[in-house]
């Protein structure tokens, strides 16, 4: 009897030695214990980064989904003026309402009104014959512009010269001397392609710069508006600008001291686009004209939205933006965009 029980209570420190007690069950062949099925983790080369767990630290926000985020908020940038014409600038969020593709925007992310964002700038200049008569007195007044505007190590900008093709005498870069140089090498001669110009300038130059950071986009674009050899249509140009998000600003260089059909094709792509169509009719204008468009552009809004019912589509999404006192103010802003395609 006391020889069984020695041997019975050696058995029993064998099996807490081993982990067990002599209660617990014995799994079913093939079974993994619960544990296992909550512990372990893909170890093959085909597992997908949404199998894996998050790193410490990591937010575990899915990385696509921060990306479609991004792209699906839209920036615009505005300008609003009075009744009479003059710049308007310390308006609020509360004083407007923003409608995308007929809808109020889901979220709006930002609002302010901006002065100091960095500027891209294109600067498009007719060198055709029809504008030989003051050619060079709108390449002093360019030069001027760009001195005033570009500020060194902050803004950049290009020069493009046109007539049956675009030709970059300058491109992009903050040195007024450089952008100078390349006012200076622009020859007129030729026959006129604007159209060509304005979709080149927006497709090749200004869509090529990184989208990293918010910028203001703007071209200005000096011609008669009269287009003898573009291969893209005026539309085409304008939905290309449109892409770009560039504000087109047009100074017409017709001197007969009536509007006559290039004109309009001037109001047609700064309307378009939110920008402006100067006429300066009396050479001593140009100079006035330009001050105008450098004054607006440290003088505008900019705000930031998620548009409702959002698809990555590559459609066109019109917007619209509204002073709530309408009869006082008029909002100027591009007419809509283009929403990435998937």
């Amino acid at each position: 009897m006391r020889h069984a029980s020695c041997l019975a209570l050696l058995a029993a420190f064998a099996m807490l030695a081993a982990g067990q007690t002599p209660s617990s069950p014995v799994p079913a062949p093939g079974a993994v214990p619960p544990v296992a099925q909550q512990t372990a983790a893909p170890t093959t080369p085909d597992a997908t980064p949404a199998a894996q767990t998050p790193p410490a630290g990591d937010s575990g926000i899915d990385p696509v989904s921060v990306i479609r985020v991004k792209r699906n908020e839209v920036n615009v940038v505005f300008t609003v003026t009075d009744k009479h014409g003059k710049r308007i600038t310390d308006l609020k969020q509360a004083d407007f309402r923003v409608v995308d593709d007929n809808k109020p925007p889901e979220e709006v992310s930002s609002f302010h009104a901006e002065t100091n964002l960095p500027l891209q700038v294109g600067l498009l200049i007719d060198a055709s014959n029809s504008v030989r008569d003051r050619f060079k007195f709108e390449q002093e007044s360019a030069i001027e512009f760009l001195n005033q505007t570009v500020r060194p190590g902050f803004d950049r900008a290009f020069v493009v010269g046109f007539d049956a093709t675009p030709e970059v005498t300058q491109d992009f870069t903050d040195k007024t001397e450089l952008l100078a140089h390349g006012v200076h090498l622009l020859r007129p001669g030729g026959g006129t392609a604007l159209y060509d110009a304005l979709y080149f300038a927006c497709r090749d130059k200004l869509l090529k710069t990184s989208k990293g950071v918010t910028v203001r986009r703007a071209i200005i674009l000096l011609s008669d508006g009269d287009d003898n050899l573009s291969h893209v249509t005026r539309e085409e140009a304008i939905e290309m600008a449109q892409r770009a998000e560039a504000i087109v600003y047009t100074i017409s260089t017709n001197v007969s001291g009536t509007k006559g059909a290039g004109d309009k094709v001037l109001e047609r792509i700064a309307d378009a686009t939110g920008g402006r169509a100067f006429f300066p009719f009396q050479i001593r204008d140009v100079v006035n004209a330009f001050g105008e468009i450098q004054e607006e552009l440290r003088s505008q809004y900019a705000i930031s939205y998620k548009p409702a019912d959002f698809k990555a589509d590559g459609h066109y999404r019109t917007i619209e933006i509204v002073a709530n006192d309408r009869k006082q103010f008029r909002v100027r802003a591009r007419r809509g965009y283009y929403a990435p395609a998937q």
